[in-house]
């Protein structure tokens, strides 16, 4: 799996992320939440991912922006330690419910327990 985040990988349709959060599971490690959701692409893309930060919690439009960045920057180095094995396709979606601006290595650390949470939930559905 690439490192990159590309346009293919970003979670963008409306429909489906109504349907995320209708249908969807979710998991938890303060800060994020993570919602998922098995999917069919076209394409051959193991996850669609798109991230999200409250403006109730986060006021300022500078901070939710720099937040989504360090997001989508902890996604992109760390999913291919996590979802290497995966063979299904999943729509996820990150969102950040702190209420003030982290630095990259918190981020990075509570998505990494996040993803280990995720990929034993995906495991124990496979069996």
């Amino acid at each position: 799996m690439s490192q990159s985040f590309g346009k293919k990988e970003k979670l963008k349709s409306e429909k489906l992320i109504g349907q995320l959060f209708d249908e969807g599971s979710s998991v938890g490690q303060f800060p994020l939440r993570l919602f998922y959701i098995k999917s069919d692409f076209p394409e051959d893309i193991k996850f669609k991912v798109a991230v999200s930060v409250s403006k109730k919690n986060i006021k300022k439009a500078v901070e939710r922006n720099r937040i989504k960045r360090l997001l989508r920057e902890a996604y992109r180095l760390n999913k291919s330690h996590f979802f290497n094995n995966t063979s299904n396709q999943y729509a996820l979606m990150i969102l950040y419910l702190g209420k003030d601006v982290p630095d990259f290595n918190l981020i990075n650390t509570k998505l990494k327990l996040l993803f280990g949470k995720f990929s034993a939930i995906v495991a124990n559905e496979k069996e």
